[in-house]
Order: C-alpha cells, then sequence, then structure tokens
C-alpha cells in the first residue's frame, strides 16, 4: 500500500468525491481530514461548482494541487459536482465528503474493514458528530437512529438514515443506480440511497463515529426544515412515480408520503404562524392535522381560533426552548 495518496500513474482503491462551493475558509481542514486517513490508497477530486468565492476557493487548495485532482464547472449543485467527480474516478470505491466536513483518521480503514468482512457490500456508513458551534456537539444516531437492516423499506420509513458524508460506495452500485439527480434542489443524496437500495445493493453500516458533519451553516441547504421536509416530500413522490414498485412497496411508499407532506404543512404553518399570518398558518395546520391528528396541532388550531396572537407567543416560545435543549445536549 502507497504511503501517501495514490499517484496519478497507479489506481487508487478509493476515489474520495469533494464538491466545493462557499466553503474557501472550510476546504482546507476538509482536505486536511482526507490526507491524514490510516488508510492511504485513494485519489482525492475537488470540484469547485461554480463558487462566487473561486478566488478564496482557489487560493485555499494551492497548497494541496499535487495532491487533488481539481475540477471547476458550472454550477450543477452538489448532484451535478458529485456526478462530474464520479465521471473522473479510477476507484473501484467512492467516498463522499462534503467540504465543510471532516473524517476522523480511522474512517476509511474503518469502512474498507466492512467490505472485506462482507464482500457483496455495495455501500456502507457509520455514525458522526453533528455539530454547528463547534465547541458542541451531537451524535447523528442519537437523534436518528439506524435499526435493523438498511434495506429500501427501512429508508423509506426513516428507520434507517444515512449522512452523505460516512458513505463509502462501489463505483458500481451507484452507476447502475442512475447516478445523482441534478433536478434535484436538496436532498439528492436520500434520492440516490433510495435507487442505490432498490436496484439491489447490500447497505451496511457503523456505529463508531467517524466524521464530523458540519450542519446548519449559513447558506448551507440544511438550514430550512420546511425546504428540506419539502424535499424529502418532492423525493417521495419522484420514487412512486419512477421506479417500478411491487404493490407492497408501493404501499409503504404512498403512506410515507402522505405523512411527510403533511409534515411539510406542518413547517409552513409554522412560518405563517411566526410571520402573523395567521389565516395561512389556521388553513394550514388544519391540513395537516386532518391527514396526521395530533393533540398539540388541535390545541394550536383552537388557539389560532381564540387568541391568534398569544398562541403566536406560546409556539414561538416553544420553538426557542426546543432549540436551546438542542444546544445544551
Amino acid at each position: 500500500m502507497p504511503k501517501g495518496p495514490a499517484m496519478a500513474s497507479m489506481s487508487p482503491k478509493v476515489s474520495v468525491i469533494m464538491p466545493a462551493y462557499n466553503t474557501a475558509g472550510l476546504i482546507a481542514k476538509s482536505l486536511d481530514s482526507v490526507l491524514q486517513q490510516t488508510f492511504q490508497d485513494f485519489e482525492i477530486i475537488v470540484v469547485n461548482d461554480g463558487s462566487p468565492d473561486t478566488p478564496q476557493l482557489e487560493q485555499a487548495l494551492a497548497p494541496y494541487l499535487q495532491k487533488i485532482v481539481y475540477i471547476k464547472q458550472e454550477n450543477k449543485r452538489a448532484a451535478g459536482a458529485r456526478n462530474t467527480a464520479i465521471g473522473r474516478a479510477r476507484g473501484e470505491f467512492l467516498a463522499f465528503l462534503d467540504s465543510d466536513d471532516l473524517w476522523l483518521p480511522d474512517h476509511l480503514a474503518g469502512q474498507m474493514k466492512l467490505f472485506e468482512a462482507d464482500p457483496s457490500l455495495g455501500l456502507v456508513y457509520c455514525d458522526c458528530f453533528m455539530y454547528s458551534d463547534p465547541a458542541r456537539s451531537e451524535r447523528f444516531m442519537q437523534q436518528c437512529p439506524s435499526e435493523g437492516e438498511a434495506t429500501f423499506e427501512t429508508l423509506i420509513t426513516e428507520q434507517c438514515q444515512i449522512p452523505v458524508s460516512t458513505v463509502v460506495a462501489r463505483k458500481s452500485a451507484i452507476v447502475e443506480a442512475g447516478l445523482f439527480d441534478q433536478g434535484l434542489a436538496r436532498c439528492d443524496d436520500y434520492d440516490m440511497w433510495l435507487r442505490t437500495a432498490f436496484h439491489g445493493a447490500k447497505i451496511a453500516y457503523s456505529r463508531q463515529v467517524q466524521v464530523r458533519v458540519n450542519e446548519g451553516r449559513p447558506g448551507s441547504l440544511g438550514v430550512s426544515n420546511a425546504r428540506m421536509v419539502e424535499a424529502q416530500w418532492i423525493i417521495l413522490e419522484k420514487t412512486r412515480k419512477t421506479l417500478p414498485l411491487s404493490d407492497a412497496e408501493r404501499k409503504l411508499v404512498d403512506g410515507k408520503t402522505a405523512e411527510i407532506r403533511a409534515r411539510y404543512v406542518v413547517e409552513e404553518g409554522k412560518v405563517a404562524l411566526r410571520e402573523g399570518r395567521f389565516g395561512d398558518a389556521k388553513t394550514m395546520l388544519r391540513e395537516a392535522n386532518a391527514s396526521f391528528p395530533r393533540l398539540k396541532l388541535g390545541l394550536i388550531l383552537l388557539g389560532l381560533n381564540t387568541a391568534p396572537h398569544l398562541t403566536r407567543k406560546v409556539v414561538d416560545f416553544g420553538l426557542r426552548k426546543r432549540a436551546q435543549r438542542r444546544r445544551r445536549d
């Protein structure tokens, strides 16, 4: 095994896929976390996805240019950047890392051991620390546990959830599933894992924390709850329309689609309530409560009918307290 990243004349085992967009101040640490891996048989492909901070990004990348493959393109979103990198990848395996996230030193070694133990695997993932404040973090699987086998069905029901920067996959499994959907504004990774599982890739996971994921970075795609839930709803609708589902799979997807649609309407209703659009809030929350009745929604609707301004303050207070609890935890 080579002592450093695989050279251009060699065929690396792993291709590290790193899209870059507005992360000039963060990407050096991400690259350092790759270069410090105990498993060293890899190449690094960085795709500048039409980033508005290109001068600063290229300055940050200058010390690494002999160690990476650098590609610059017009903006195609994260999905397009990943597809471009996959098109250039020489490795049998693809390891995904967003350019504001960090791998712990044994990440690649740990994931490759899973493939060695079970050569039938097509994709593996692991636990990670999630943080918006570097001084505070929480384990992803504490908030979003993976329970049982990771399959198409358990990805639909969210019994298993996959953070993109923890994933190592066989290139053949990603290509067979059709690559990332460049038409999706958000959550293209969730769509990718669904299709990968549907097309037969066997998935495994480790509960070891091997990655630090920067969630909620200002301007990042994960900031708005309503937009993220909307994206999940769109992907489930796409799944219903484009995959040849069995009757049992279709029933499962239909049920989850209705649930996520209701969750989206609740998030939009909260936004309307906080903005003082009480009529819109009432309409949205009433729709959600009709589909999936909840005591809390019923109480908010009662409050909107009797004391909308007070209800707005109470809901606002509850959301702030929840955010404070998450930061403390």
